[in-house]
């Protein structure tokens, strides 16, 4: 049986989901046995840019013109593409300020010299293609890469958490750092998948994985005003890692 054909790419991120892989050090040996991986330009100095993929997992969020050409390419000689990481699914923090032209934020950041290069407004993949499956996080928890190339190359379909960090939460029995602390705490609409790692710590979720599906934005808000936080601190902290996220945008654009 030949393995399958991987590539993992990188759009505009801090490439940590690909530093991720890399650091499956135990693993990489037999990943390398199930996989023939023919891109990995954080890893390899010599890539097929041509031939077709069974699976391309790709991280980053689109900011530049040149990576909606490139995805598209990806995308088209892919079976399956899956996104890697908070970026590459919701936006990411290269994502949280776009009601700010980028021609401003390019001003602020880089002066004069950021009017050489092009840049768009960034956006999760799926804004521009078909994404077969997604693995969020700040970046991916090692555990479920390895759990979800396991499930693809037995021809199925990874499983991961459809429940909020506060399950997790409540399972290692934590404070309640929202209702008996009254501190800013996301976890509630925040996908699980990292077993309350800040929470552990009595540190607040701050939504680093992206919100779950069907999150309950609204009770959120409410929950928090109660305990003394504006809006625009409530804001702030739920689109700094998913701001183009549509259950962000729909209750944003109900206040």
């Amino acid at each position: 049986m030949s393995k399958p054909k991987i590539g993992i790419f990188g759009m505009t991120g801090c490439a940590g989901e690909q530093i991720v892989i890399l650091n499956c050090e135990d693993e990489l040996m037999d990943i390398l046995k199930l996989l023939d991986i023919r891109s990995f330009h954080t890893a390899m100095s010599k890539n097929d840019e041509k031939c077709s993929l069974d699976i391309a997992f790709v991280e980053g969020a689109l900011v530049h013109p040149e990576e909606e050409i490139s995805l598209k390419e990806i995308r088209k000689r892919s079976r399956l593409l899956i996104a890697l990481g908070t970026c590459a699914v919701w936006g990411g923090v290269a994502a949280m300020k776009n009601e700010v032209s980028r021609q401003r934020l390019k001003d602020i950041v880089y002066g004069s010299p950021g009017r050489i290069f092009k840049s768009i407004p960034a956006q999760p993949l799926h804004s521009l293609v078909k994404v077969d499956f997604s693995i969020s996080g700040c970046p991916i928890e090692k555990e479920q890469f390895l759990q979800a190339v396991a499930s693809l190359v037995h021809g199925d379909i990874p499983v991961l958490p459809k429940y909020a960090v506060c399950t997790e939460c409540k399972i290692n029995e934590n404070t309640c750092l929202l209702l008996e602390k009254s501190e800013l705490c996301l976890g509630p609409i925040t996908i699980a998948g990292c077993n309350a790692r800040c929470a552990n710590c009595g540190i607040p979720c701050s939504g680093c994985r992206g919100p779950v599906e069907e999150a309950n934005i609204a009770s959120e808000v409410e929950i928090l005003e109660e305990r003394g936080f504006t809006l625009r601190d409530i804001y702030n902290q739920l689109r700094t890692f998913a701001g183009p996220a549509e259950a962000i945008q729909t209750h944003l654009a109900k206040r």
